[in-house]
């Protein structure tokens, strides 16, 4: 299967929040996160300015309680890394990233980015990880300066690359 500039901007960002230093769970959650963002992003939608807890929130590896939701909701805020902010929840201890009212883990992140990659995500995620940290610290705090500099030159040199060693 083909590797996409969807897949690779969701690594991409991954490996730069846990270059920032996001523990491997919330780096995927934000990679995800921030792809699906971009992608709508680039269709145009309307912000809504603030943004409220939704009142309901949805995974798709598990139904969650009234009480869990509750919870979930308490813990909703606005993270950032460098200057870039996500809303995000905090869930067993593991701060996740939100889009709309979905929770997105590395469950999601292992489902629609790491299965394009065959048996080869390892390898990737290994590339992507010295990729980011080639580069200084304020490349990776910044969304501009990651985006062209590290996502946007490389971006479909890596789709092709990272095509041709999943289907070997």
């Amino acid at each position: 299967m083909a590797v996409g500039r969807f897949q690779v901007m969701a690594t991409l960002q991954a490996a730069r929040a846990y270059v920032l230093g996001l523990p491997i769970t919330s780096a995927k959650s934000f990679g995800l996160q921030r792809a699906i963002f971009y992608a709508a992003a680039k269709r145009g939608f309307k912000g809504k300015g603030r943004v409220q807890p939704p009142k309901q929130f949805s995974m798709i590896e598990k139904k969650l309680s009234q009480k869990e939701i509750k919870k979930i909701q308490k813990s909703f805020t606005m993270t950032t890394i460098g200057d870039e902010a996500a809303y995000s929840v905090e869930l067993d201890g593991k701060k996740l990233f939100v889009i709309g009212s979905e929770i997105k883990t590395d469950k999601d992140f292992e489902r629609q980015v790491e299965r394009r990659f065959g048996n080869t995500f390892k390898n990737v995620w290994k590339e992507a990880v010295a990729l980011c940290k080639k580069y200084d610290k304020g490349v990776l705090l910044s969304q501009r300066y990651f985006y062209e500099t590290i996502y946007k030159p490389q971006r479909d040199e890596l789709a092709k690359k990272w095509t041709e060693a999943s289907t070997t």
